[in-house]
């Protein structure tokens, strides 16, 4: 089934942006491309400042290019959780194979002319704490998963949908201290 290359940044960017993320002694994440289609990974800067690759990038179909997290690099998610990168790190995985504006709401896309290439997040297109998992919605008993969210989840079982999903099979520990990200990998 085809991957679309519009969720792709949507996905890459969810799991560098959601957790907050310290690297300790210099974290390589290794970016491949697989597919037959270019994909554009996005990189949300981290709380220090540092922009890494420029916020995100072209890859062709192909390529790999390796993005270095400095020593000290940080990215807090807005739930304010805290994970390391070193040699145990929560791991946010998961596919989307459909095409985002099939579920998407219209004030939750992210558009490319007339093509809907990604699906932003509740919190992200609508800045409430009761989206955002923050304030007085700061505890899974307060902040339930979203309509769009379950729809992710529906299509994708394994992908984490929203701040407080990891209670079944969406969380999983990476012990390496470098990481591939591969797109379209091969069965």
């Amino acid at each position: 089934m085809a991957r679309f290359s519009g969720l792709h940044l949507l996905f890459f960017s969810f799991i560098i942006a959601t957790g907050t993320v310290t690297v300790v002694s210099g974290t390589v994440f290794t970016i491949v491309n697989s597919c037959s289609f270019p994909v554009w990974p996005g990189i949300l800067t981290g709380d220090n400042g540092v922009q890494l690759n420029d916020g995100g990038f072209e890859l062709a179909p192909g390529v790999s290019v390796d993005v270095t997290a400095p020593a000290g690099w940080r990215r807090r998610s807005s739930t304010g959780h805290t994970r390391r990168i070193h040699n145990r790190h929560w791991w946010r995985a998961g596919q989307l194979r459909r095409k985002p504006g099939r579920c998407c709401p219209n004030d939750q896309r992210v558009m490319d002319g007339a093509n809907v290439v990604a699906c932003r997040s509740a919190c992200e297109a609508f800045k409430k704490p009761e989206y955002c998992c923050t304030g007085a919605f700061d505890k899974p008993e307060t902040c339930p998963p979203t309509e769009l969210s379950k729809i992710f989840k529906a299509a994708c079982p394994r992908a984490y949908s929203y701040a407080y999903d990891d209670r079944n099979t969406s969380l999983f520990t990476c012990t390496n201290a470098n990481y591939s990200i591969v797109f379209c990998p091969k069965a």
